[in-house]
């Protein structure tokens, strides 16, 4: 097969590919949940409560961070989530003085946006330290902290950032830690009891904090506002949808709410057990809970996984190679270029799938636009560099013969720097399987989801489970790529 009908192909399939994700995507309710336990089985629950009554569902799991959420609900990339009055009085809403439930109902309304009754619970920031370290240092307050510059604080990266977290409460109770870093909130419980950090900030409904006895010290400058767990749903959304997502109002205790954590976190139960046990014993409601064996998760996350590389690396070959083409022909635009997408390779992968959400919203779309500029630059630097390094005098012969500019280029340029161009593909794919776990953050699946778990549940084999299937994958691209420069050059 010749290199332009290889392209041909290359073309339909990705078209194809696109349009038939996009057709397969059917009415259902979407719920969103935040990357920790709580949010997660809150998502869980609602799931299975609108889906008793009838209603198709899906859950995306384990989405970035508030900002997120927030802003997919907005748009209608999902209709429901669960979340708290502080979070969205203090960073959602921050700056409009919101004082009362009256008038949150009434600045969410602006948004088209709805919210239940409180469930029952308050999940409040806290912050936290190991019990003996506290005893020891006769630390039983946060103001207390400030006697202690040198304890080494570890809090979540949300709480870091958001104006009702450690910027906030650096400055109000006065505190001038030496050191301050981010990181998972779920790792900073292994950090505390391992002694690499001695403070942390806690939700208070942690069930972390009776297993590795943490004191949770008094708010005495009474910093953190009321966090009222409830659910935030769009105003368009069916009645009989927004009655089974009302029955949880006034439903949840803290002390139950704790136990459902406990019950994932501490004693390994899946999300989805432990939801429909609640729904059983609280309302009644049997709901059919299928679990995942290992190989079925691995094939789901493989498939999706293949779809968000096949997908952006495929986009990518179909624009690099004739952006590297323009940069050897068009001489004016040649620094430019190069330049412009060896900028897009410097800006941090992460960053980058964030800021593709506002364009494609939550999901693979916006993956797989990241992965697709993230890919640019190798192919389009090789097939740059494979055309430059053909011997000027093949190309003037051709031309003396009268063959045209455009012949010359499809059937002798492009030809012989193929093994040039394939490296640069190898190079694109190989990064674009280790970078495609990232996706899992913004709801795109693949081997990153299960890595999230494990992140989540502290579970090492869950981390193993998408991180050695990535690894392997990798691996077997690059072995694939390998054997066709090896028959290219036969």
């Amino acid at each position: 097969m010749r290199f332009t009908e290889w392209l041909t192909v290359l073309i339909f399939a990705v078209t194809f590919s696109i349009g038939s994700a996009m057709a397969q995507e059917k009415e259902s309710v979407h719920i969103g949940t935040k990357a920790f336990t709580e949010s997660v089985l809150l998502g869980e629950l609602v799931t299975q409560s609108i889906h008793a009554d009838g209603r198709d569902t899906e859950l995306i799991k384990q989405l970035g961070g508030t900002q997120i959420l927030w802003n997919a609900l907005v748009d209608g990339e999902i209709d429901v989530y669960p979340e708290y009055t502080g979070t969205i009085t203090e960073e959602i809403l921050a700056g409009r003085g919101i004082e009362s439930i009256a008038e949150l109902d009434s600045a969410l309304a602006g948004y088209n946006i709805q919210m239940t009754r409180p469930l029952g619970f308050n999940n409040t920031y806290a912050i936290g330290m190991k019990e003996q370290v506290a005893d020891e240092l006769d630390i039983e307050t946060i103001s207390d902290l400030r006697d202690h510059p040198d304890l080494r604080y570890g809090f979540s990266n949300e709480f870091m950032d958001r104006s009702d977290g450690w910027p906030g409460l650096r400055q109000a109770a006065r505190l001038s830690p030496e050191s301050v870093r981010g990181l998972d909130h779920d790792l900073a419980y292994r950090g505390l009891d391992s002694g690499n950090i001695q403070v942390i900030d806690l939700y208070s409904t942690d069930p972390e904090i009776e297993y590795y006895d943490l004191r949770v010290l008094e708010d005495d400058i009474n910093y953190f506002p009321e966090y009222e767990a409830l659910f935030i749903y769009r105003s368009d959304l069916n009645e009989s949808v927004i009655r089974s997502i009302k029955r949880f109002e006034g439903a949840i205790s803290r002390d139950k709410m704790v136990r459902m954590n406990a019950a994932v976190k501490i004693d390994r139960e899946s999300d989805a057990a432990v939801a429909s046990r609640f729904l059983s014993e609280t309302f009644g409601i049997e709901s059919d809970v299928y679990e995942e064996g290992l190989w079925d998760r691995l094939l789901r996350h493989t498939i999706d996984h293949l779809y968000l590389v096949g997908i952006s690396l495929g986009l990518a070959i179909l624009f690099a190679i004739p952006l590297g083409v323009l940069a050897v022909k068009i001489k004016v635009i040649e620094t430019s270029l190069l330049g412009a997408v060896g900028i897009l390779q410097t800006i941090p992968s992460l960053a980058l799938l964030v800021f593709m959400i506002p364009l494609f919203g939550i999901g693979a779309f916006p993956a797989i636009a990241a992965l697709f500029l993230y890919s640019l630059l190798p192919i389009v630097r090789n097939t740059h560099s494979g055309i430059k390094s053909i011997s000027g005098p093949l190309t003037e012969s051709a031309r003396a013969l009268g063959l045209p500019n455009r012949f010359i280029l499809r059937r002798i340029e492009l030809p012989l720097a193929v093994p040039s161009i394939l490296a640069g593909v190898k190079t694109s794919a190989v990064i674009n399987v280790g970078t495609a776990t990232l996706g899992a953050l913004i709801g795109a699946g693949g081997y990153g989801q299960p890595i999230l778990t494990g992140i989540r549940l502290d579970s090492v084999p869950l981390i193993l489970e998408g991180a050695v299937p990535a690894a392997v994958l990798a691996l077997l691209v690059q072995g694939f790529f390998d054997l066709i420069e090896k028959w290219i050059s036969k």
